[in-house]
């Protein structure tokens, strides 16, 4: 049976979601057309989030078991969400420019608290780079993405609990504040935008295990020209001063 390519999936979801954002979904009374970014700057957000809770799982995961193949899946994680993070940035701020006339808001905790959490992992890099030493490079990014990824929850429950907020609730404890037609989309671009997460995933992570592999073969052939270059000693012929050979004795004159 053929396998299904998991960027084709991904491509046709993303046609499909978006095309049932423009031509299905119907347009919001109060915000406009303007309020289908909504559809790509919530699935933005949320995958991103989603994203550094995994990578600080595959973190943990390397803490307990030391195989480095961990190390790069939660390093290759929090690269992923950091630039669907800032993506979702973007979108926001256009979002909050169209509904509410500013770029934006300090006041709004969900938008805070989403820029503070993208601009801690933005530390993640920095200080994985800083250290040379590959195993201690590990370590320390391993705790710092779990560090990071125990705070997104604390963080979520904190800005849920704030009384004053003028940032959108789509999702309540009694359900979603959506009707069916635009819950239906909602739900195709988030899957959509969570495939594109696996696929670019997939690919960042193989291309650095064919990255490791071309430089394991090219320390091997560097290695073996560097012993086809070097000099060969020819033994020192017997009897000319070789160590440990002895000389001939000169000839004994002998007189009558």
């Amino acid at each position: 049976m053929r396998r299904v390519s998991l960027p084709a999936v991904t491509a046709v979801a993303l046609l499909v979601a978006y095309s049932m954002v423009f031509f299905s979904a119907p347009i919001e009374e109060d915000q406009g057309f303007v309020q289908k970014i909504f559809y790509l700057h919530v699935p933005l957000a949320i995958v991103t989030l989603c994203g550094f809770i995994a990578g600080a799982v595959m973190a943990g995961m390397y803490l307990c078991s030391g195989n480095r193949e961990w190390d790069a899946r939660s390093y290759v994680a929090v690269h992923i969400s950091l630039i669907l993070g800032v993506g979702g940035l973007i979108t926001g701020s256009i979002w909050a420019k169209a509904s509410w006339g500013h770029w934006w808001v300090w006041q709004e905790p969900t938008l805070v608290s989403y820029l503070i959490i993208l601009l801690l992992f933005c530390c993640y890099q920095p200080l994985r780079f800083a250290i040379e030493d590959p195993e201690r490079q590990a370590r320390y990014a391993a705790v710092f993405a779990l560090t990071g990824g125990a705070f997104i929850p604390v963080n979520f429950i904190a800005v849920r609990m704030a009384a004053a907020y003028t940032h959108p609730r789509v999702f309540q404890v009694t359900g979603a504040q959506l009707p069916l037609s635009m819950g239906i989309t909602f739900v195709a671009a988030l899957a959509a935008i969570a495939l594109l997460f696996a696929t670019m995933f997939r690919f960042e992570l193989r291309a650095k295990a064919l990255r490791r592999r071309v430089r394991a073969l090219e320390r091997v052939a560097s290695d073996q020209l560097d012993e086809i270059r070097a000099p060969r000693r020819e033994p020192a012929p017997a009897g000319d001063g070789a160590p440990g050979v002895p000389r001939p004795a000169a000839p004994i004159a002998i007189r009558s």
